[in-house]
Parts: structure tokens; C-alpha cells; sequence
């Protein structure tokens, strides 16, 4: 799995098969999520001199991932651009992409329906929540009891953190204030090698910064 399904499944409700959070912060977080994965695969990195805080290829071989090739090719064909300035046209697609695989494995089932009667929509039950289970268990362990994360915990409680839905999606802590202290303590922490931790504090930047914009945007086309 990589780090966006894991995204992904947190972010839609297992009964209903709706997201728990809404676009645009969904679908930039998994753009951001993507970025990660290529950076923790040393395909990508955040330049720290010159320029700094753009994106730099490092190695742009496929990974074999049709979905993180695709974002691949277009960072190789963008290249020097800040992570905010790509989670954007990173985004294009990608949450359709993640849950058509994720149906085609079986985690989820495409459920067809209509609203009112009338407009087609298409909702993402639970098919094998099994994986999603174990993800939830080890970030529970993490941000409930103390224990340390793994790099790919850690990138995923930072992208929850920025999207402020930790407490959504671990329902049943005490406190609710200490969960998102805490979840934001494992994202400031140096739980990753520096070049790893960069990127990720980048794209949670980027996806926070890109969330406001629409936003703004949204606020001013509506006055």
C-alpha cells in the first residue's frame, strides 16, 4: 500500500463510504502524501541551498507504480518548483485513481447510487478492512500509548495533523486537545533522516498553504 491509500482509507468512513473531510485539503493531502512516498524512495528531494525548498529529482527511474510514475514524470517535466506550487496539479485525478484500485483489490466496493433521485454518485464502503485495521491499530499505539513511529506512521500522522482530523479519525481518545498535541509533536519531532523530515515538514506546509488559497479564493468569488 502506499502511503496515499493508507491516506485514503482514513479519510472515508468505513459504513457509509464518504470522506470525513472535504476537498480541497483531501485532495491535496493525498497529493502531498505521493510526494512523500517518492521522497522516502529517494526519488525525490527538497534543496536546502541555492533555491531552497524546491523539489529535486534525484532519480527519475520508474518505481514500477503507475500512480507514483505518473507524478514522477511531471515533477522530472516541472522541475525546480516549490512542493506548494505542485500539490495542485499533483492532485488532478489522484483520489479517483487510489479508490478504483483500491476496488479493483477488493478493499472497497464501488456503491452506485443516485441523490435525490436523480445525480449518479458513487460512495466507497469498507469491502476488507483488514489493512486499514492494522493502520489504524499502529497509529493508535503511537499517539495513545506513547510509542515511537515508523517513518510511514509518522507521514501519515503529520498529513492528518495538518488536515486537523486526527480526533476523526481516532474516535475514541479521552482527550481530544492531548491527541492533537500530541500528533503534532510527532510531526515537529525528528523521527525521520533530515532530508526525509524536510520534505515531509514541506508537504504538510504546501498542503496547509494550498488549503488556505482555495479558501481565499472561494471566499472572494462568493462576495
Amino acid at each position: 500500500m502506499l502511503i496515499a491509500e493508507d491516506l485514503l482509507l482514513l479519510l472515508y468512513d468505513d459504513q457509509t463510504g464518504k470522506p470525513i473531510t472535504g476537498a480541497p485539503g483531501l485532495d491535496f493531502s493525498l497529493a502531498g502524501a505521493v510526494l512523500i512516498e517518492l521522497t522516502l524512495q529517494q526519488k525525490l528531494d527538497i534543496t536546502t541551498d541555492g533555491k531552497a525548498g524546491r523539489l529535486r529529482v534525484l532519480d527519475g527511474a520508474p518505481t514500477g507504480d503507475p500512480i507514483l510514475d505518473e507524478r514522477l514524470s511531471y515533477v522530472i517535466d516541472k522541475p525546480g518548483k516549490k512542493p506548494k506550487d505542485q500539490i495542485k496539479p499533483l492532485s488532478k485525478h489522484l483520489r479517483d485513481q487510489l479508490l478504483a484500485r483500491l476496488a479493483q483489490r477488493g478493499v472497497l466496493e464501488a456503491d452506485q447510487g443516485k441523490v435525490l433521485g436523480l445525480f449518479p454518485v458513487t460512495r466507497w464502503p469498507a469491502k476488507d478492512a483488514r489493512h486499514e485495521l492494522e493502520v489504524r491499530a499502529q497509529l493508535e499505539s503511537v499517539l495513545t500509548q506513547g510509542l515511537a513511529p515508523d517513518q510511514r506512521t509518522a507521514a501519515l500522522i503529520a498529513l492528518l495533523s495538518a488536515l486537523n482530523v486526527v480526533p476523526k479519525v481516532i474516535t475514541d481518545a479521552v482527550d481530544n486537545r492531548a491527541l492533537k498535541q500530541r500528533a503534532k509533536e510527532i510531526a515537529d519531532s525528528d523521527w525521520a533522516a533530515a532530508a526525509v523530515k524536510k520534505a515531509v515538514a514541506e508537504m504538510q506546509a504546501a498542503v496547509t498553504a494550498a488549503i488556505v488559497v482555495s479558501v481565499t479564493a472561494g471566499a472572494s468569488a462568493s462576495s
